[in-house]
C-alpha cells in the first residue's frame, strides 16, 4: 500500500499539518443543542426538524474547528436514533467534513461475522477514494465476537486505504468487568492488543504504524501507557479526555517515542462534549453564549490544542 493510500500515513500527515493530535467528536445531543440551531431547524415532521438541527449543528461545528484539528468523529448513534432523516443528516455531515479536508472517523462500533461484517465495512468505510462522499476514513469496531470478525473489516480497510479503531480498553467505569477478565493469566484487553499488534506489524506505513488502531481510554492512564508499549505499531484513539475527567497528563503515555521523545504521533485524543457545548459552560459561556456557539467551540478546541501542546512536541 503506497504512502498516500495508507490510513496511518494520511492521518499523521494531517496531524503534522495542524500541529496537534486533537480529535473533535460530533455528538448532537438534542437537549444540549444551542437555541439558535433548534430555532432555525425546519421540516414537515418532528423527526425531520430534529435531523435538520443535527445537520446544522454538525456542519457548523465542522466549520468552527476545521482549521484547528486534523480529524472529527461523528457519533452515529445520535443520528440513527432519528431514523432515516437522521441517517441522511449523518451522511451529509460526513460529506461536509471530508470536503473540509478532515479525516473522518465514524464512531459506530460495528461488529459481526462473515458477509455481514463485510457489508458493514463496505457500506461505511470509504478510505482514500470513497465510492460515495458520505463514507468515513475510519470506523470503530467491536471485536468481542472473536478475531475472525475483524478479518472482513481489515480486508476492506486495506483495499480502500481506510482505518479501523478496535475497542480494547474503553473509558467507561465498568469496562474492567469484562475487559480485565483473565484466561490463562492474560486479560481480554491484552489478548486484543496482541492480535492488533500482529495485524499492524504486517501493515506498517512510512510513519511506522499500521492501519488498524485501538480504542484505549484516558481514564486508565497506567493501562494506556502499558498498551502503547505493548502495541508500538498500533495507532490509538483515546476517549475520556475533558468532560470524562481525563487530563493532558493522563494521555501523555499514548504517544510514541520513536524519535526519543513523545512526538505527537501514534494517537488521537478525543473531546466531544467540552467542545460541542462549550457555549453552555465556563469559561466560554459568559463570553460567547448560545448566540455565538461556534466561536465558543472554536475557543474550546484552541484551548485543547494548547493543553495537549504541553505534552507533545
Amino acid at each position: 500500500m503506497s504512502a498516500p493510500h495508507h490510513y496511518a500515513d494520511r492521518l499523521h500527515a494531517a496531524v503534522r499539518s495542524k500541529g496537534t493530535p486533537a480529535l473533535v467528536g460530533i455528538d448532537p445531543r438534542l437537549k444540549s443543542l444551542p437555541a439558535p440551531v433548534l430555532d432555525a431547524a425546519t421540516g414537515p415532521t418532528e423527526l425531520e426538524r430534529f435531523a435538520d438541527a443535527f445537520e446544522r449543528f454538525g456542519k457548523g461545528l465542522i466549520d468552527a474547528v476545521a482549521d484547528l484539528v486534523p480529524a472529527v468523529k461523528p457519533q452515529s448513534a445520535f443520528f440513527e436514533e432519528l431514523g432515516p432523516p437522521g441517517v441522511a443528516a449523518l451522511s451529509r455531515v460526513i460529506a461536509h467534513a471530508r470536503a473540509a479536508g478532515l479525516i473522518v472517523i465514524l464512531d459506530a462500533k460495528r461488529g459481526d461475522i462473515g458477509s455481514t461484517a463485510e457489508a458493514y465495512a463496505r457500506g461505511l468505510l470509504g478510505g482514500v477514494d470513497p465510492p460515495r462522499p458520505d463514507m468515513a476514513d475510519a470506523l470503530t469496531v467491536n471485536p468481542f465476537l472473536g478475531p475472525d470478525t475483524l478479518e472482513p473489516f481489515v480486508n476492506v480497510a486495506r483495499e480502500r486505504g481506510a482505518g479501523l479503531y478496535v475497542l480494547c480498553k474503553t473509558s467507561n467505569p465498568l469496562s474492567g468487568k469484562y475487559q480485565d477478565a483473565e484466561l490463562d493469566g492474560v486479560s481480554t484487553t491484552n489478548r486484543i492488543a496482541a492480535h492488533l499488534d500482529l495485524i499492524c506489524a504486517n501493515s506498517i506505513g512510512e510513519t511506522g504504524y499500521g492501519f488498524v488502531g485501538a480504542v484505549v481510554g484516558a481514564t486508565y492512564p497506567a493501562e494506556l501507557t502499558d498498551l502503547r508499549n505493548a502495541m508500538p505499531c498500533v495507532p490509538l484513539l483515546v476517549p475520556g479526555y475533558g468532560s470524562q475527567g481525563g487530563s493532558a497528563a493522563d494521555v501523555a503515555g499514548a504517544f510514541d517515542e520513536k524519535c526519543g521523545e513523545r512526538g505527537g504521533l501514534g494517537a488521537l485524543i478525543n473531546s466531544s462534549r467540552a467542545v460541542n457545548f462549550a457555549f453552555s459552560a465556563e469559561p466560554f459561556a459568559a463570553e460567547f453564549g448560545p448566540a455565538r456557539w461556534q466561536e465558543a467551540s472554536a475557543a474550546a478546541a484552541r484551548a485543547m490544542v494548547e493543553d495537549l501542546r504541553a505534552i507533545v512536541r
